[in-house]
């Protein structure tokens, strides 16, 4: 499934349903342009994990509505409730299971 693009008008419908990785990033962040191909690759190998990234510097209502900090921000949600939440880089497998166990 191809990682998808949020904002306040197709937030709501992007992480309604199912399990999905939200990440908080920024064009500028290097841990977040570290972490996007490795999300490119979870969303391409595991069709039952949605990807969805929201750019804070766009979106600073959402942010806020999520309390992020600091970026990137992870957040695995389940039928559109937050499940797990933390910062920072992962490596792969890590992450995989982090969102698998949440």
């Amino acid at each position: 499934m191809p990682v998808i693009f949020a904002n306040k008008d197709n937030f709501q419908e992007s992480v309604a349903q199912g399990t999905v990785i939200l990440d908080f990033y920024a064009d500028w962040c290097a841990p977040c342009r570290m972490i996007g191909p490795v999300l490119v690759q979870i969303s391409e190998e595991n069709p039952d994990i949605k990807v969805v990234k929201v750019d804070v510097d766009n979106n600073i209502e959402l942010a806020n509505q999520f309390s992020v900090r600091g970026i990137p921000a992870l957040f695995v949600l389940k039928e559109g409730k937050t499940v797990a939440q933390r910062a920072g880089f992962m490596p792969k497998n890590a992450l995989v299971n982090w969102i698998k166990n949440a």
